[in-house]
């Protein structure tokens, strides 16, 4: 083992599972999220972190002016929203972090406020929130605007909306909660406070009516890719995902992140960056790489999912350009613009076509054998300097979970590479420590 321990999560959501091989009823059955309780117990077992379930709140319609392609491949609908099943899968276990996702676009407040304080508790101290501004005008359509505020913008609207909630958590000291039959108070009134805020973007008199919580406030997890989502999310992110190109992208953006955080006073050890990967794991190099083999074969496909993908978390249509050319220079997004700019580099001088069917949106290619990738993380961390990995798959499956989870895992924890229990009993504290 050459690198420290590392912390790893998983990034996904509640769509369907694999629906296309026809082995399982679960791509029918997934609505009552039993199937997520399995997964998330597999996670706990296996060491994992946290599960992260990130969200939308649209049925996207860029490509071609229609949802047929996304609703073909079951990318962005049908899903369910996140935060009332975080409690579910934290009732099903004990220690693994749930982290949810909710936007500062269109949440007031008070509202997340008190909607996150409340999991706080019915998880004992295990919840997270995924903050988003948000980057579809098809979703703002569903809130009454007609397309979202600028990117710099709605950055300037989270900032505010963080000072509010993390106010609200406040409002409620630690022993406000006396519960004294003597007195016969159960709450002192003195320890509970209105914050009064009114600001350029919110006026808010709070307190919140829920008490503070074990952690006071949920683990704040973030995914800033431009330079004003990196200096959001370093002022206020307790982790971060993302999905740099490589093992050099991937230190730029830690040591960048880092650098930001001790800028805004704080200690960079206090911020997790975990990097997207989607290992394709074989029994052996040769199953690896054919399964590899078989994914950039199916181009079709692919370039499909990528079209629907770009144009829902962008909202460019790829329709109307030349598939058979690069990207042009002059394609902007009102959208996830660093996201956007990572695409680019990625797609390099390739043609739109030739790029987009064999892409896989991971920060580092990792194919082989459990113990041949649990090298490569390894090294990969070495050169880093931390501090974890977020597995993404799209569509899952029990198959694909239990490669990682059965196979992966138990290599990674016999380098001590992984942790082998939970020491602390809320999500940060275990976050920042393997003690």
């Amino acid at each position: 083992m050459a690198a420290s321990p590392f912390r790893l999560g998983w990034f996904g959501n509640l769509t369907t599972p694999e629906w296309r091989t026809g082995w399982s009823n679960d791509a029918l059955s997934w609505t009552d999220a039993r199937y997520y309780v399995d997964m998330v117990r597999d996670m706990e077992r296996a060491g994992f972190d946290f599960m992260m379930l990130e969200d939308s709140l649209m049925v996207s319609d860029i490509y071609a002016g229609t949802a047929e392609l996304e609703l073909k491949h079951a990318m962005y609908a049908p899903k369910l929203d996140p935060v009332p099943v975080i409690s579910m899968l934290a009732y099903a276990t004990e220690h693994i972090g749930i982290v949810g996702t909710a936007s500062t676009t269109f949440y007031p407040p008070y509202l997340l406020a008190r909607t996150f304080s409340t999991l706080d508790h019915v998880t004992r101290g295990r919840v997270g929130w995924n903050i988003v501004t948000s980057s579809e005008d098809r979703a703002a359509q569903n809130f009454g605007m007609d397309k979202l505020p600028e990117h710099d913008l709605r950055y300037e609207i989270a900032e505010e909306f963080v000072e509010v909630v993390t106010a609200l958590w406040d409002s409620w000291a630690p022993d406000a909660i006396v519960a004294d039959p003597i007195s016969g108070y159960y709450a002192d009134h003195t320890k509970v406070a209105p914050i009064h805020h009114k600001g350029k973007h919110f006026s808010v008199r709070g307190p919140l009516n829920t008490p503070r919580s074990p952690q006071g406030r949920p683990v704040i997890c973030q995914a800033g890719a431009s330079p004003r989502g990196r200096d959001f999310a370093a002022k206020n992110a307790d982790m971060l995902l993302c999905i740099p190109n490589g093992l050099d992208g991937m230190k730029e953006y830690r040591d960048d992140i880092r650098a930001r955080a001790a800028a805004h006073g704080r200690d960079p050890d206090e911020i997790k960056v975990f990097f997207v990967v989607a290992p394709i794991i074989g029994r052996t190099m040769e199953e690896a790489q054919a399964k590899e083999a078989a994914f950039r074969a199916d181009k079709q496909r692919n370039f499909e999912k990528q079209m629907v993908h770009f144009g829902a978390i962008m909202e460019i249509d790829f329709s109307v350009l030349d598939p058979d050319l690069p990207i042009p220079d002059d394609v902007t997004t009102n959208g996830h613009q660093g996201t956007f700019e990572g695409w680019k580099q990625a797609f390099g001088g390739r043609t739109i076509k030739d790029a987009a069917s064999d892409m896989r949106v991971a920060s580092m290619p990792l194919v082989g054998t459990p113990d041949h990738i649990a090298d490569e993380m390894d090294k990969a961390m070495e050169h880093v300097g931390g501090d974890g990995f977020m597995f993404l798959a799209q569509p899952t499956s029990r198959e694909y979970i239990r490669e990682i989870t059965e196979g992966l895992c138990p290599a990674l924890r016999r380098r001590g590479l992984i942790r082998t229990g939970f020491a602390h009993e809320h999500f940060r504290d275990n976050m920042r420590s393997f003690d």
